[in-house]
């Protein structure tokens, strides 16, 4: 038994180390460019990242896109460019000895004539090309080489003439398995490239019709140009697309490309600049025009950085453009008029059904087809809505307020403060929350509760919603609190940096709590061999004290998927879990569902979770960035899943400072002295003390320690399963060394710490779910 045992292992090391390996070769895309296109036409994209081997097409959000793979380019390995060195080392030499001539760092031709005679020495013509790309790659100043950029897959891109107009994620599909997604933007108007070099300009290329969406690249230094032909008169609107496309890149200070723009006449003279638009790092022109000539944009980085991913779309013409709305929001299933403020807007007010049957953030536009604007986040709540009335800038005069509601209104000119008054009774746990900057407004809100004799209960500046993944400044503000007595309390609010204006919009909700909770999944692209384990993290962002428990479950799965390890404990914000697809693999990903429910009060509540992706900004600051689709793509690949299974209740009662044993399911006796169990980012204070095996079954004793772990604690442990090998080869300096091999993760094992006499304790105290 042991041998068919031993047999098994090492029929299998192979494909288990092709799979470990795969987990940190995982297909990803750094940019797409052009990262968008008009409809009814087909064009080029080509799609940069790393790992992107045996690409065969892209998927693409949403309907009416078909996509080829032309090509995919790589550069060649440290041990091809050795190779091919050495190859056109000796042609140089046979050029020089017979008088021909030549060098690496000479003419082109006698560059070209090397590359000819290595050739004749046997060099592979496709690696010769590779080479000379990469040495010109190396020379270039404009080139920034990243390896994560090294590759690029081109697409042949056909967008129907009916589809959908707007943003949509391109992932794209390899050997490897899905990336992550990245933005793909599809629209009505005409499209052009740039085409180096272009930091002058020129007379040629100079669309004679408006609107059109010029699509470009920064590189180091780089500055870009297009010249085109406007009117006088024309209500000129130039808006930029390059945060938007690329929300953060980790490497980068700022961690995002951050462009200006600028607008010359025919003469050079600058008509109009933007850097940005208030706190929205893409700048936007907006602009009558003076007089009937050519123009020019210009668009460079700020601090003149660049690279391949800093990629741009930049939309000219006579565009509608929404800037603001007021107010800033509706009550859920009410008939809404909005003010609009903008350019080249078909209506002053637009007039919708806030269908929402909770509260919610959506987007809305006016106009249709290829006079839609852009769209622009509202809020919908239940709560009854009210407007700001003036003059409430003092006590004396605060308007008075009937909470539960939301109130509508404006920091209406520099130094305005809005005071409001309401009755509120001792001992009631009330919110007050601004929505502001999430909505679009420019408010940096500054909140302040006091009584009736000015003592102040509560104030707060910023707080962070994690939610809002895209906001890197979360200016609005937030208090809960609990009222002291009966009587009249004061709301306070103001801007932080004494600003105002009618952009200067807000929405101020002030009620008893209303405990809920928002879910993010991460990854939003799994990928794994058929019947792999892989962990994943869910991010509970609990709102308005909700600390209850979170049960979570996939909704309405393929066969096949199973979910290990489904809640998120009361009183915490994330958990790991583990996530099993099915043992046969498919060429189309599935999209999968991922629900939380909890019991709030009297009520089962349920909401499904967003899928996401953990990025970071800037090498330090991380942001949960929602995509469109929760997507796993199981792989093509022959391998056997070991036959492991987490056995007896859950969750795992540990004590604290002591040990427990957790059996795992194995049909044979397997060579454990050959097996390692590692817990993957465990809390800290558990460990595996110790792994046997008895029948057909293995025993992981777990220990806890008491310093570090509390009655109370609640969670996930993940564990990776690994072989160790020896390696084989020529290699003198590795062979017979030892290489650990990883097999596969364990489904997710629940637990709680307990003390001695098996009492969970309590780490905070909670009245359903609310925490007190």
């Amino acid at each position: 038994m042991v041998l068919a045992i031993v047999v098994l292992l090492a029929c299998a090391t192979a494909a288990w180390a092709q799979r470990g390996a795969m987990a940190q070769r995982e297909p990803h895309v750094g940019y797409v460019y052009p990262a968008g296109g008009q409809q009814g036409t087909t064009f080029e994209v080509t799609v940069g990242g790393q790992f992107l081997d045996g690409a065969s097409r892209a998927i693409v959000s949403g309907e009416g896109i078909r996509t080829t793979v032309l090509r995919h380019k790589k550069p060649p390995t440290p041990k091809e460019i050795a190779e091919i060195r050495e190859i056109v080392d000796k042609a140089r030499k046979e050029l020089r000895e017979t008088g021909t001539g030549g060098g690496m760092r000479g003419r082109r031709g006698g560059f070209e004539a090397i590359m000819k005679k290595a050739q004749e020495l046997g060099a592979d013509p496709e690696k010769l090309k590779a080479f000379d790309e990469f040495r010109r790659a190396r020379m270039d100043p404009r080139r920034q080489l990243n390896q994560q950029l090294s590759e690029t897959v081109t697409l042949q891109v056909e967008v129907a003439a009916a589809a959908e107009p707007g943003r949509r994620e391109l992932r794209l599909v390899s050997k490897l398995g899905l990336s992550n997604p990245l933005a793909f933007c599809v629209g009505p108007w005409p499209e052009h490239a740039e085409q180096e070099p272009n930091n002058t300009t020129s007379d040629a290329e100079v669309p004679d019709l408006l609107p059109v969406v010029f699509n470009g690249q920064i590189t180091p230094g780089d500055v870009d140009r297009f010249a085109f032909k406007a009117r006088k008169g024309q209500r000129l609107v130039a808006v930029a697309q390059a945060r938007e496309l690329m929300p953060y890149l980790a490497d980068a200070v700022p961690g995002w490309f951050q462009a200006t723009l600028t607008l010359l006449d025919a003469d050079g003279k600058e008509v109009a600049y933007a850097d940005d638009f208030r706190f929205h790092p893409d700048p936007f022109i907006a602009c009558v025009v003076p007089k009937t000539g050519r123009y020019t944009l210009e668009i460079k980085d700020a601090i003149y950085r660049g690279r391949e991913d800093f990629v741009y779309r930049i939309t000219v013409g006579e565009v509608p453009l929404v800037t603001d709305v007021f107010p800033l929001g509706a009550r859920a299933g009410s008939d809404t008029s909005v003010a609009l403020t903008g350019w080249n807007l078909p209506a002053k007010t637009l007039d919708f059904m806030a269908k929402d049957r909770q509260p919610s953030i959506r987007l809305i536009s006016i106009g249709k087809g290829r006079h839609a604007s852009n769209r622009v986040p509202v809020a919908v709540d239940t709560l009854a809505e009210c407007v700001e009335q003036e003059p409430n800038d003092e006590p004396a005069v605060a308007q008075r307020i009937r909470p539960p509601l939301v109130v509508n209104g404006r920091i209406g000119q520099a130094g305005d403060c809005d005071v409001f008054r309401f009755h509120g009774r001792g001992g009631g746990r009330i919110v007050v929350e601004v929505v502001a900057r999430r909505l679009g407004s420019p408010l940096d809100s500054v909140l302040e509760l006091a009584d009736a004799a000015g003592r102040r209960i509560a104030a707060n500046d910023d707080h962070e919603d994690r939610g809002d993944g895209l906001s890197t400044h979360h200016a609005d503000s937030r208090l809960l609190a609990t009222l002291p007595r009966d009587g009249d309390y004061y709301v306070r609010l103001v801007d932080a940096q004494g600003h105002g204006g009618d952009e200067y919009a807000y929405r101020l909700r002030i009620s008893a709590r209303r405990p809920d909770f928002e879910l993010r999944v991460v990854p939003s692209t799994i990928n794994a061999p058929p019947g792999a384990t892989v962990p994943i993290t869910v991010h509970a962002l609990r709102k308005d004290g909700f600390a209850g428990d979170v049960a979570l479950a996939l909704a309405d799965p393929a066969e096949g998927f199973a979910l290990a390890g489904g809640w998120v404990p009361a009183g915490q914000d994330q958990v790991r879990l583990t996530l099993t697809v099915p043992r046969e693999p498919r060429d189309e990903p599935f999209k999968l569902h991922l629900e939380g429910r909890a019991a709030i009060g009297s009520r089962q509540v349920v909401r499904t979770a967003t899928p996401a992706d953990d990025m970071m900004q800037a090498f330090i600051y991380r942001h949960l960035v929602a995509a469109d689709e929760w997507m796993v793509a199981v792989l093509p690949r022959p391998w056997r899943r070991p036959p492991l299974k987490v056995l007896g209740q859950q969750p795992v009662k540990l004590p604290s400072g002591a040990t427990a044993e957790v059996a795992i399911s194995a049909p044979r006796r397997l060579p454990v002295d050959q097996m390692q169990f590692v817990l993957n980012e465990p809390p800290e204070g558990i460990m595996i003390e110790k792994v046997s095996a008895a029948r057909r079954e293995l025993n992981l004793r777990l220990r806890t320690d008491a310093a570090k772990v509390k009655p109370g604690l609640k969670g996930n442990l993940i564990v990776d399963v690994f072989i160790e090998r020896t390696v084989r080869g020529k290699n003198a300096k590795q062979a017979g060394q030892k290489r650990r091999i990883r097999l596969d993760t364990l489904p997710a094992i629940s637990f709680e710490i307990v003390d001695s006499d098996g009492r969970t304790g309590s780490l905070a105290r909670r009245d359903g779910g609310v925490e007190q």
